[in-house]
């Protein structure tokens, strides 16, 4: 997987569907069609003109980025190699590309990535969450792989319920909205 800086937002206009077992999945790339840009489960108004359905008219990293969820879905792919074009502020861009490195089947806490990503004394945990909240390409930098104290989900911008999905996909046992065990 090759991670770009983008310096504006350079998604195209249109985004593609894709159907998962957790719902819709919206994906959109750059105006080259090389990078992806967004993977998103609701489609937002702002940027996105037009939805396609079709697949014929898919570029190949859509294609690409489909055939790699299915894998994913479908338990036999655990790393991705979608190339992708980020966008967002320096710390934001710092927290994403530390979370693409969270393996299938670990996770880390938003201190951990705060440790990580800053040597600032006092806790940005919060400004992490924040900024796992802005994560354009969500289950391929998987901001679900982050979790909260004693190993307790919090928010997602999928949805809490599509986290605990995901992580259950990746082998952990969830009650109560808490990881009891991998």
């Amino acid at each position: 997987m090759n991670i770009i800086r983008a310096s504006e937002n350079i998604a195209d206009e249109k985004a593609y569907l894709y159907k998962s077992p957790v719902g819709k999945i919206f994906l959109c790339a750059d105006g080259s069609n090389k990078y992806l840009t967004n993977l998103d489960f609701k489609a937002d108004k702002k940027f996105i003109k037009k939805i396609i359905k079709d697949e014929i008219d898919n570029p190949n990293i859509i294609k690409k980025t489909k055939k790699e969820l299915d894998e994913y879905f479908a338990g036999k792919r655990k790393t991705f190699t979608i190339d992708l074009a980020l966008y967002g502020t320096d710390f934001q861009y710092l927290v994403w590309i530390e979370t693409s490195k969270i393996p299938f089947g670990e996770v880390l806490t938003y201190s951990d990535i705060a440790k990580k990503v800053s040597n600032r004394a006092g806790s940005i945990a919060r400004a992490v969450g924040l900024a796992e909240g802005k994560n354009p390409i969500s289950i391929i930098i998987p901001c679900h792989r982050v979790v909260g104290k004693n190993s307790k989900l919090t928010g997602y911008g999928g949805g809490i319920e599509n986290k605990e999905y995901l992580l259950k996909h990746e082998g952990f046992e969830i009650e109560n909205l808490t990881i009891i065990k991998k």
